[in-house]
């Protein structure tokens, strides 16, 4: 439960969640590190495994407006496999609602700092506030799977000929799946290419976030795109 994960990291265990039964696969709310005020975003995957949908992507782009408005840092925290696909969230506007969340992520000028819990896949890496989506610090635990799909999914369409043509398909299978685990399907990629700034160990996350947020406290944004 990603309500764990926050409340162990903020002052005091407290966490004042927003909307708890709206959208249910992102949570967001206010909680204080070191007594700043700070807004936080986090992936749900105890519902709907994280997967943002449109109404969780409304759900997260008004909440970082509003954080924005009142000059609150936001802290999110990604564990999500994308945005959710399927004919029924097609037809809703899946993508002009997902592009609300990058806009109010680029858009806001308060510290925004990111942790990649876990899952942080394809557009949902950028919708959860990245690098390239605004994000000042994004630091990354070890266990952390950052890829465009899963090593599943990637293997099988990458090594589908090698795989189909083996005597032992299955055997083949998975072992493309585990080189492929190994070496894009971790933190370390990212942090080597300078899109994560540090991977560091769960127990650290509350002293690297703190830290983070005394670090831009002052931050300002002097010049913006018209």
């Amino acid at each position: 439960d990603m309500r764990k994960v926050i409340r162990e990291v903020v002052d005091d265990t407290n966490f004042f969640e927003l909307l708890k039964d709206h959208a249910r696969s992102v949570v967001v709310g206010f909680a204080r590190f070191s007594g700043r005020s700070t807004g936080v975003v986090a992936s749900q995957p105890m519902h709907g495994a994280g997967a943002i949908t449109c109404d969780a992507a409304d759900k997260i782009a008004r909440f970082v407006r509003f954080c924005d408005h009142f000059n609150i840092p936001v802290v999110t925290f990604q564990d999500t496999p994308g945005y959710m696909i399927g004919s029924g969230e097609d037809w809703k506007g899946m993508l002009r609602h997902g592009a609300k969340t990058l806009f109010a992520y680029i858009d806001a000028t308060v510290p925004k700092i990111t942790v990649i819990v876990r899952k942080s896949f394809a557009g949902a890496y950028l919708g959860m506030c990245c690098n390239d989506t605004g994000a000042d610090l994004v630091f990354a635990w070890p266990i952390a799977r950052v890829t465009i799909v899963g090593a599943e999914t990637a293997a099988s369409v990458i090594f589908a000929r090698e795989i189909k043509e083996a005597a032992n398909p299955g055997e083949v299978a998975a072992l493309r799946i585990k080189e492929y685990r190994a070496l894009y399907e971790n933190p370390y990629k990212g942090a080597e290419r300078g899109y994560i700034d540090d991977v560091i160990l769960p127990e650290d996350t509350r002293k690297y976030i703190t830290r983070g947020l005394d670090l831009l406290e002052g931050k300002a944004v002097v010049a913006r795109p018209w």
